[in-house]
């Protein structure tokens, strides 16, 4: 059974699964880690038939401490206060610093198929007095709380400390300053200038009631209080807060001694690693979920979370390899398998489930689904590369019969996702240019042998009109045979009659690719360029392999 399958058959009665976002900068791809896995969790218990609510939330009181992305005018300024009072800083365009990079984010949900019933917003919940009584019990219980903190993770709380921070009345910075001294309806506050180190305090002291808004409880006990305010039954959360004594074993024992009620199941997950590091929204580092969303199509990036289960690492690095192109075969590979087609290699347990949850919207028929032809992105980005050419009319002929609606779509999807990808993320060696003013230089310095290879293949071309790829790619192969060459230098000759280099993306999906009368005219042309007599010639000091690294 798919592990969110057995959750999903592990509960009973009503559930409501949640998770929230610190929006401290631009979120990169690994944060759509959380929302795909709640996303397959909803589905799951649903399609079970139980109800089901789906929130997520923003924690935008939480105070600004990325300094790296404020402009140097506005760090001593914006450092430590709440996120949502910081300015945003495209100008106009949100409210706030939290509003801009949460919207965002949130705005990548719809286009993945992510639809939760309800976001919230901390900074709107505060001020209306919800979190009033959460404020007050865990004031008054502020010797359980330090306790739990010693206990669990071994943190030490000065004598005094309250688990409330107020928001200075008089700079408004939340992150630097210190309450103490709980008189049943205000606490003392002072807003320290060495408090912390990465914000200053402006020093202002005083009472203030912590209620409606001015003060917001720690993180830890802010997690814990949601859940009860929400009713939270399920909440997955990242390793990072998963560790023994870390965030979530605080806010699970203070759920249960503090505010009395039991934490919700947790599914921790492992990060998404770009180069073996882990990406970081406050520090800016990592792959931008929104970007990334425009460069891989939904149901391929639902993919990229979905194969692994969540307690296993992702390592993913877009640019300069062939990892996407890597993501959309074995999305291809998952809807073979799903439409009953046989697939070689070695498969994630479950594929059917896996490709059914990939789709963005759940009412699809999957297998109807899994049947549309879908052509290879490697070869649309190849096709994308060359001018003139009608990408759904090669895709039609490749298939065999016309292309249906949902295929078409599927056609021009892919077909933006290969430019965006040629634009941000290619290999050097995916990026080509098909020369087409007279045969190249490297071509025509050519050895015998190879111009003889080229020779062969334009006889064999003469026949090849609307071929697919994998036939022009055994007639390379055949030509080589004849004219008695390696593939190896087969294939680097054929890059260099058309592309000038001795290397390049699978050689019969570049010619199938090209107007067949081009293709016959310039190989021709290429064998009968005098060349080189030396015997060395394109491909002889690298490996071309079997035609191609795309």
């Amino acid at each position: 059974m798919f592990w969110a399958d057995e959750l999903a058959a592990s509960v009973d009665g009503p559930q409501v699964v949640n998770d929230s976002k610190t929006p401290s900068g631009t979120v990169h791809v690994g944060s759509l880690r959380g929302p795909v896995i709640l996303d397959v969790i909803v589905r799951a218990l649903r399609d079970r038939g139980v109800p089901t609510t789906l929130l997520y939330g923003v924690d935008d009181l939480d105070p600004m401490d990325a300094q790296a992305l404020l402009t140097p005018d506005a760090v001593e300024r914006e450092m430590g206060r709440p996120l949502s009072q910081v300015p945003d800083p495209a100008g106009d365009c949100h409210a706030s610093y939290a509003r801009h990079f949460a919207g965002i984010f949130i705005d990548t949900f719809a286009g993945l198929g992510i639809h939760p019933d309800r976001y919230y917003w901390m900074s709107d919940i505060y001020p209306t007095g919800r979190m009033d009584g959460f404020i007050r019990t865990a004031l008054e219980r502020t010797g359980i709380v330090r306790d739990i903190y010693l206990r669990v993770s071994n943190v030490q709380r000065a004598e005094g400390w309250l688990p409330v921070h107020v928001i200075c009345p008089a700079c408004g910075k939340v992150g630097t300053t210190i309450a103490r001294d709980w008189d049943g309806e205000t606490v003392a506050y002072a807003c320290e200038p060495d408090y912390v180190t990465w914000a200053r305090g402006c020093g202002a002291s005083g009472r203030i009631s912590p209620f409606g808004g001015t003060a917001k409880l720690p993180w830890n006990l802010e997690w814990a209080a949601q859940w009860s305010l929400f009713g939270v039954t399920i909440e997955p959360c990242g390793k990072d807060l998963a560790t023994a004594g870390g965030s979530r074993d605080r806010s699970d024992t203070l759920a249960r001694e503090v505010f009395e009620r039991e934490p919700p199941i947790n599914v921790p997950y492992e990060f998404l690693n770009i180069g073996g590091r882990k990406m970081s929204t406050s520090k800016g580092r990592g792959a931008a979920a929104h970007r990334m969303a425009e460069a891989v199509p939904p149901e391929t990036l639902r993919l990229l979370f979905l194969r692994p289960r969540p307690n296993q690492a992702i390592e993913f690095d877009p640019e300069g390899t062939d990892a996407i192109p890597r993501l959309f075969d074995e999305l291809d590979r998952l809807a073979a398998v799903t439409a009953g087609r046989e697939v070689k290699g070695e498969l994630p347990p479950h594929p059917d489930r896996i490709f059914a949850l990939t789709e963005v919207d759940p009412s699809l028929d999957h297998s109807a689904s899994a049947a549309a032809f879908r052509p290879a992105f490697s070869h649309l980005a190849l096709l994308a590369q060359i001018p003139g050419v009608d990408v759904r009319a090669r895709a039609a002929t490749e298939k065999g019969s016309p292309l249906t609606e949902r295929e078409e779509a599927i056609v021009d999807e892919r077909l933006r996702a290969a430019r965006a990808w040629l634009d941000a993320y290619a290999p050097a060696d995916a990026v080509l240019s098909v020369r087409t003013d007279g045969v190249p230089s490297l071509a025509a310095s050519l050895p015998a042998d190879q111009r003889a290879f080229l020779g062969a293949l334009a006889t064999a071309a003469e026949g090849l009109g609307g071929a697919s790829g994998d036939a022009w790619q055994a007639a390379i192969f055949e030509a080589a045979r004849l004219a008695a060459i390696p593939a190896g230098r087969a294939f680097a000759a054929v890059y260099a009659a058309f592309l000038d280099r001795t290397n390049g993306p699978r050689a019969g999906w570049l010619l199938a690719g090209l107007d067949p009368g081009f293709v016959v005219a310039r190989l021709r042309a290429a064998a009968t360029v005098p060349g080189t007599e030396d015997g060395a010639g394109a491909g002889t000091g690298g490996d071309a392999g079997a035609g191609g690294t795309s």
